[in-house]
């Protein structure tokens, strides 16, 4: 039976990152040696991470003033690493889910920081609006797609101090406004690559600022003067990014990425519309991720929830278990999921429906 995987996260990743690492696992570029044992200092590896940020620039657009750089410790490590360098006494955070605030709490370490807006009080199922950036702060911090809640913000916003954004989920999934941006971040397990690298977009201009000394591992410019290149970065991960980014560019960039991912969300929100089984946790269309859909049992038929559950995975349908804090069902939707599993689950639906 052919096996659907709609995980959060590590999730699916395109066949043509799987093929080539594979091969790369066996003899990578030729050099007789495993991308899992090569050195990341071999003129073989080096044009890899080279390629990759190059990859990165044109999908993207990067304007010039930017650098792009490949770390460890994955997005937990940025909610701290980011005020530690961006941050000199203010910072201002939108809070839009678990995520969010996890940033928040790291980010009171390092000085004040002021929460201009917050869903909390309706468990995040929507994005805040109508909110004040207050204009005194160091930056002001989104997290763009709120994979638990199954919310997204669109667009990218205009405001009149440095902006960065948490991109974990979404990135590579539409077009971005970079030059809108001084810092972008983000763990690469969702969208560009297995667990085991973050990837961070900074605009060249806005380090230098804090007085407060920056231990060397934790400097942003430490690993832009070292072209990600000070310690050991992880060789097979940043290789299938490098993958991913080779089969997007295929794909035909972030415009066509983008077209298909809101045809594959726009099948299975109508599909959660139309059946008297199912309920969508976010109630404005506009708010939905096209990267997580999330939904529960209607009120009528929570009873099934579990009944549901064990019928979908009998169809191939995996990783559909929404977070343990929320419950319910998330399907995630990321770009390397084809469309015919969203078909697939969709007829699984319409199927569990006719029974009941």
């Amino acid at each position: 039976m052919k096996k659907h995987n709609f995980y959060a996260g590590p999730s699916i990743m395109p066949q043509y990152t799987k093929e080539k690492v594979i091969e790369a696992i066996r003899d990578f570029a030729g050099t007789g040696l495993s991308i899992m044992e090569v050195s990341h200092r071999s003129k073989e590896f080096v044009a890899v991470m080279e390629s990759a940020v190059n990859h990165v620039k044109e999908l993207l657009d990067v304007p010039d003033g930017y650098s792009v750089i490949f770390l460890g410790g994955g997005a937990s490590l940025q909610f701290a690493m980011l005020p530690m360098n961006l941050m000199e006494k203010k910072s201002t955070y939108l809070n839009t889910g678990e995520w969010a605030g996890k940033a928040i709490k790291e980010a009171k370490l390092f000085g004040e920081v002021v929460e201009v807006a917050s869903s909390k009080e309706s468990n995040f199922n929507y994005i805040p609006k109508g909110y004040t950036v207050p204009s005194d702060a160091d930056y002001f911090h989104i997290t763009t797609n709120n994979t638990i809640y199954g919310t997204e913000l669109k667009e990218d916003p205009d405001v009149s101090i440095p902006l960065v954004a948490d991109m974990s989920s979404d990135i590579f999934s539409r077009p971005v406004d970079v030059s809108k941006y001084s810092l972008i971040y983000g763990g690469a397990q969702k969208n560009l690559a297995p667990a085991g690298v973050t990837f961070i977009i900074i605009k060249d201009s806005v380090l230098g600022r804090v007085t407060r000394p920056i231990p060397t591992m934790l400097n942003y410019k430490t690993h832009i003067d070292k072209e990600s290149m000070f310690n050991t970065p992880p060789v097979m991960v940043v290789f299938a990014a490098l993958k991913t980014l080779e089969w997007l560019k295929q794909k035909g960039g972030l415009s066509a990425m983008h077209k298909i991912n809101k045809e594959k969300a726009a099948l299975l929100y109508d599909e959660i519309e139309r059946n008297k089984l199912f309920k969508a946790t976010v109630p404005d269309h506009n708010d939905r991720s096209l990267m997580n859909a999330c939904f529960v049992m209607s009120e009528s038929y929570t009873e099934l929830e579990k009944d549901f559950a064990d019928f979908a995975k009998s169809k191939g349908m995996i990783g559909i278990a929404g977070h343990r804090s929320v419950g319910g069902f998330r399907a995630s939707l990321y770009n390397a999921l084809p469309i015919e599993s969203v078909i697939a689950l969709v007829d699984c639906m319409k199927e569990f429906e006719n029974k009941y």
